[in-house]
């Protein structure tokens, strides 16, 4: 087998704890003074790529673990959370605060990003807790040619450069089999994301942490969609009871249902 050159996409995201607000122009969520933290399914994928190294599952050995974010300054804390935990070094794309790119963009970004670094096998969350997209690894694999699997609950290596993926589905598990170069989206059931300790978090200090811009890769930030506009979902409504069967049924009928 290759030894493993991986890249590890992560995106700063609005911490899972935090119930999310409707800004005043209701334009989109209210993000100035609330907490973020990296995107959950993200701290996966750093945490099963250091296991792969750690761990040495693959016969090849791992060469490199190479983080990726795109976002505002504040990006870079999730970078460096992703080498505490265990990833070599990191590429920092630069973007305006408030600017966000749609799925397609970040996944011509990605294949630019693994195209330059060499990478052979790229490990990233199913989706991201903000949109829920659940596009970008589908779409970027598509765009590499590569292999895919999705919503990973177990990654193994075989012989030559096979992978196999155990991924959980409709009344049971399924297991798909391909090769590097691959894709794998990952999904909660993986591991057990490690917390960063101080003296990782110190050491990740010293990590190369790159600063780019999306023209270094060949990408312009094209919005498809536009936003008209966001607001709270309705209050729900009471339930309410009824005697019997019979009750049920004209409830029903009265409410239109039936």
């Amino acid at each position: 087998m290759s030894s493993l050159r991986i890249l590890v996409p992560v995106k700063r995201v609005i911490d899972y704890a935090v119930k999310p607000r409707v800004n005043k122009a209701q334009t989109g969520v209210e993000t100035a003074g609330v907490k973020h933290s990296m995107n959950p399914f993200d701290e996966l994928s750093v945490e099963e790529s250091v296991r792969i190294r750690d761990k040495k599952r693959a016969p090849g050995g791992v060469e490199d673990i190479c983080a990726i974010s795109a976002g505002p300054a504040k990006a870079a804390d999730v970078l460096r959370t992703a080498m505490a935990m265990g990833a070599d070094r990191a590429i920092h794309v630069e973007l305006k605060e408030g600017q966000e790119l749609e799925p397609l963009t970040v996944a011509k970004l990605l294949r630019a990003a693994a195209e330059r670094e060499k990478s052979n096998l790229i490990i990233l969350g199913k989706q991201s807790i903000d949109d829920d997209a659940a596009q970008t690894g589908q779409m970027l694999a598509g765009l590499l040619g590569w292999s895919q699997a999705t919503q990973a609950s177990k990654v193994e290596f075989g012989e030559g450069d096979s992978v196999l993926v155990t991924k959980e589905v409709d009344g049971g598990v399924e297991t798909v089999k391909g090769k590097l170069p691959m894709v794998v989206t990952t999904d909660l059931r993986l591991n057990e994301p490690r917390y960063a300790t101080l003296p990782a978090i110190m050491k990740a200090k010293k990590k190369k942490l790159e600063k780019a811009k999306l023209e270094d890769f060949g990408v312009e930030a094209i919005a498809r969609l536009k936003t008209l506009r966001v607001t709270e979902p309705p209050a729900r409504q009471g339930g309410g009871k009824v005697e019997d069967v019979d009750g049920l049924v004209s409830k029903l009928k009265e409410l239109g249902a039936l």
